[in-house]
């Protein structure tokens, strides 16, 4: 089983570790695509260039191969990786029903999950890119 998750990841955090391992005990191989940051238009651009996310992103032991998402269509490296299972984040923008509706138009045969919240154990910890800028204003700036 082939399996893909897909995000930003500006700022690598504990939430992002928690989707990956999830995605990993899915199936056998974890590809994750890296969305660039001029197809980032739901939120703040990435601080870190595309290249140096999608390596940050690859060094980790989890992650089988890490990919630059397409300038034009998010579909493209998705039909070149042919996954089994695209998981989306707990707290991602997109809708399942619509992204199904997306890869039946194209033939492409995959189920859409969504990832489980992870929750804190201890006071204090952060599991959002957000979370962890605020945190950094309010106690640097």
């Amino acid at each position: 089983m082939r399996v893909v998750a897909q995000g930003t990841f500006d700022i690598l955090h504990p939430g992002h570790l928690h989707y990956f391992r999830e995605g990993k005990a899915m199936g056998e191989e974890l590809h994750v695509i890296i969305a660039r940051g001029s197809n980032v238009t739901h939120k703040d651009q990435p601080v870190l260039p595309d290249r140096q996310r999608r390596d940050m992103v690859g060094a980790l032991e989890m992650v089988d191969q890490a990919h630059l998402g397409h300038t034009e269509d998010i579909f493209v490296p998705i039909e070149r990786i042919d996954p089994d299972i695209i998981l989306l984040g707990h707290d991602q923008h997109h809708d399942e029903s619509d992204i199904e509706a997306a890869l039946a138009e194209r033939g492409i045969d995959c189920s859409v999950e969504r990832a489980s919240r992870m929750e804190p154990r201890y006071n204090g910890e952060l599991f959002s890119t957000g979370q962890i800028i605020d945190r950094i204003c309010t106690e640097r700036c």
